[in-house]
């Protein structure tokens, strides 16, 4: 059984599939581990760090051929897998509906492209979903990148010179990263606030200690789609929504978004006559800009100023903290495949539960129905 992790081809991707932590611990499944040469270096990780923990460290090309599993955190091009064996399973962060061109040359290939982010959010999957495990970063570094382009303090700072009021940071949408960055705004000393469509997370967002805003008595605040994310909510909620959110949005002086709806273009939030109402100087984090973003003006990989409000619209959070955030990730595949390997094969086998919904390709088809459907 030979793995193959494999160098990060995406501009801007500073993340690596595995550390020498996890090549150890594969190496000890009975596997053979090839590292593609320069893999690590943005995450901080040598290729002498690779091969001190067993991998052979060598060019694109020795590393991928005879390999039976590829490793990514995204997915990597079918071009570039040339020498990988037939039926070779692919496993990275594929982004199937944005990508969808690139599942159907892995089906064409002959690979078992598998989506790590299709992982379902069951309790024996916890410890395999790069989902949490990466929102959970971004939602930290929202918070330092709003506090970065802030220009007054967090906490309130009392002084011989006099007092410096705490700033107002509203978290909007309170799924991990959501609660991550209220936490840490917390920490640094800010005044916090939050929302969300669902009304489980009232009790989260008050147990961080922070103050809930929530719309009462209207028809469609449950919010609660499978798996633990968020829906579509009723008309009658959407604008009994705004008007809430917009009365607190112009007091505020830092706000995140957060919201994202699996397969679809992430909701629109926040308004820009509701940017307009904002104080001068205030700062927006849009994290969901690349699913189409939650604040009217934000761009991709920018940081726009809309009636003097800075909107933060940085790309790719996640590989922001490459070297935290891969080790998260690479414990994630390492999870997920020693979950399912079988001693007696030397290699995992899947079931069904996980094995359906994760999979994309296989045969030369695509088999998944949220594609299909």
């Amino acid at each position: 059984m030979k793995i193959a992790v494999v160098k990060e081809q995406a501009a801007g991707e500073a993340r690596v599939a595995a550390t020498p932590e996890t090549v150890k611990k594969f190496i000890g499944l009975g596997a053979q581990v090839a590292v593609e040469a320069g893999a690590g270096l943005t995450a901080s990780i040598a290729d002498a760090d690779y091969a001190a923990a067993g991998a052979n460290v060598a060019d694109r090309a020795a590393t991928v051929a005879g390999a039976d599993i590829v490793l990514g955190v995204q997915g990597p091009d079918v071009v570039s897998l040339s020498g990988a064996n037939p039926g070779a399973w692919i496993v990275a962060g594929l982004n199937p509906f944005g990508e969808r061109a690139r599942v159907d040359a892995y089906a064409a290939a002959g690979y078992e492209a598998l989506a790590m982010e299709f992982m379902p959010r069951i309790t024996r999957a916890q410890s395999m979903d790069i989902l949490s495990s990466q929102s959970n970063l971004s939602g930290y570094k929202a918070v330092l990148d709003a506090a970065a382009e802030y220009g007054r303090a967090f906490p309130m700072m009392m002084t011989a010179a006099g007092t410096v009021s705490a700033a107002r940071v509203f978290i909007m949408g309170v799924g991990v990263a959501g609660l991550q960055a209220i936490a840490t705004a917390r920490r640094l000393g800010a005044q916090v606030s939050a929302t969300d469509v669902r009304a489980a997370t009232k009790e989260q967002i008050e147990s961080l200690g922070a103050k809930a805003i929530f719309v009462e008595k209207v028809a469609g605040i449950e919010g609660e789609g499978s798996g633990g994310y968020a829906t579509e909510m009723s008309d009658e909620y959407k604008a009994a929504q705004a008007e809430l959110v917009s009365a607190h949005i112009a007091k505020q002086d830092i706000v995140i978004t957060t919201a994202l709806i699996p397969g679809r273009p992430a909701p629109r939030l926040i308004s820009d006559a509701q940017i307009a109402t904002m104080k001068p100087g205030s700062v927006i984090v849009d994290l969901a800009v690349e699913q189409g973003g939650n604040v009217e003006g934000a761009m991709p990989g920018e940081v726009v100023v809309r009636h003097g409000v800075k909107i933060v619209g940085h790309r790719n959070v996640p590989s922001r903290l490459a070297a935290d955030t891969s080790a998260l990730f690479s414990r994630n595949l390492f999870n997920f495949l020693s979950a399912f390997w079988d001693k007696d094969k030397n290699a995992p086998v899947l079931d069904e539960e996980i094995g359906n919904a994760i999979r994309l390709t296989q045969g030369g088809k695509v088999v998944n129905e949220r594609l299909l459907g």
